[in-house]
């Protein structure tokens, strides 16, 4: 079925809204807009705190999924600013470690310092990776808008080949063309890889259309190849459809368990990653806190248009 050109619009410029920098500092600092953001954001994020994030990884935990918690934030073009947000995650592995949670840690590169200066970033994501190593735990970086892809892999790569961190991941969006270059690229190095569809706003000469065919397809080639290589890699989508095609893949070729797990987002319902588990799959689920969740929120906007009518209900909603 073709997808509704307005929708398409509508999504297009959502995504567009989340990566303006000015609209980002209205909405989530206004004293007006703040409560209305707040009841909009709480069906997706866990809350501003590391507590708050502590909570709602142990009522994942106790249905039986891994967890992944993201301190929120990119972009960051203060050297002090990232050290101080630095210090958040380096609070969450101690907090994860504390409470024997089975989750993960997840950030954006930019956040700690990466387009301040390269160095900066790395310093501090070896940081925020020794502490997690230390405790057992896996941290995970995140992708980013297309212009900081060399970037962020060339410091991942730093991180396994310079550090020695192996108990680090990676983001991977199939929607980008370059991404079946990317993929046999880090598949030579240990840490997971996260495959996701990818949400940012971009040209189709950078990358599929959110709806597209060639986005479906290149999602299972890539998740496909991941599944079959044996690495580790997390299978990150609500796609139904994708879904039943790769546990088909995986029955029907035997490919054994312990490698790859079924990942899902906070606060876009259950019953999909809690059936994968039902079936004996292995699975995580992604939580994410703190104030800037702007453009977060409104990327999970924006791919579903009913979304948008669940939005303004929450604003609506006078509960507090």
């Amino acid at each position: 079925m073709t997808e509704n050109p307005l929708i398409q619009q509508a999504a297009d410029a959502l995504r567009a809204l989340a990566l303006n920098e000015d609209a980002k500092e209205r909405f989530c600092k206004d004293p007006l807009l703040q409560p209305f953001m707040h009841r909009v954001s709480r069906r997706y994020v866990a809350g501003h705190t590391v507590d708050d994030a502590l909570r709602r990884v142990a009522e994942m935990t106790a249905r039986g999924h891994k967890a992944s918690a993201e301190y929120m934030g990119e972009s960051c073009h203060d050297e002090a600013f990232a050290n101080a947000e630095t210090e958040v995650f380096l609070q969450l592995v101690q907090g994860l470690a504390a409470g024997g949670h089975d989750c993960s840690v997840s950030f954006d590169l930019s956040h700690i310092g990466a387009v301040v200066d390269p160095e900066l970033g790395y310093r501090n994501a070896r940081r925020i990776a020794t502490a997690a190593a230390q405790a057992g735990r896996e941290i995970m970086i995140s992708m980013e808008n297309h212009e900081r892809t060399d970037l962020i892999y060339g410091l991942y790569r730093r991180l396994h080949e310079e550090a020695g961190l192996h108990n680090v991941g990676i983001t991977i969006p199939a929607r980008r063309h370059r991404s079946v270059q990317d993929l046999a690229m880090l598949l030579q190095l240990p840490g997971r890889i996260r495959l996701v569809k990818g949400a940012f706003h971009e040209d189709e000469t950078v990358s599929w259309p959110r709806t597209s065919p060639g986005l479906a397809s290149a999602y299972r080639e890539h998740a496909a190849t991941l599944l079959r290589s044996g690495h580790l890699c997390s299978i990150a989508t609500h796609d139904r459809s994708i879904q039943r095609d790769l546990t088909a893949l995986i029955r029907s070729e035997g490919i054994a368990p312990g490698r790859y797990e079924f990942e899902s987002l906070d606060g876009l319902g259950t019953q999909q990653i809690d059936e994968l588990h039902a079936q004996g799959f292995a699975t995580r689920e992604y939580t994410v806190f703190g104030a800037e969740h702007f453009l977060y929120v409104l990327n999970r906007i924006a791919e579903e248009p009913v979304r948008v009518y669940q939005a303004l209900l929450d604003v609506l909603d006078s509960k507090p």
